[in-house]
């Protein structure tokens, strides 16, 4: 299983390293007020699924406070201001073999 996974990863970078060499050439991105960017297309198609990345992230972020801070609340002890001692583990009844 180990070699399929290690197989698996070598096949993605080997399509991609063979993506970046078949695309070297230039590309221009035209931004607003006649800005414009000049870099080979595996730049621009990288810095397009990057940001892609990071619209996504910086979207959930709200979602997860929400649930992180619900989770807390559900969890008794979790707020330092209402500490509460700890308490020694109970001791596991020992049941007969069998049972």
């Amino acid at each position: 299983m180990k070699y399929l996974v290690w197989l698996l990863k070598a096949a993605i970078f080997f399509t991609l390293f063979a993506f970046a060499l078949n695309n070297q050439q230039d590309a221009t991105v035209h931004f607003f007020f006649g800005t414009r960017w000049q870099a080979p297309l595996v730049l621009v198609v990288l810095s397009a699924f990057a940001c892609g990345i990071a619209a996504g992230v910086l979207g959930m972020v709200p979602r997860w406070w929400m649930y992180r801070n619900a989770a807390r609340r559900t969890q008794p002890g979790a707020d330092p201001a209402i500490a509460e001692p700890a308490q020694p583990p109970q001791p596991i009844e020992q049941l007969p073999h069998g049972l």
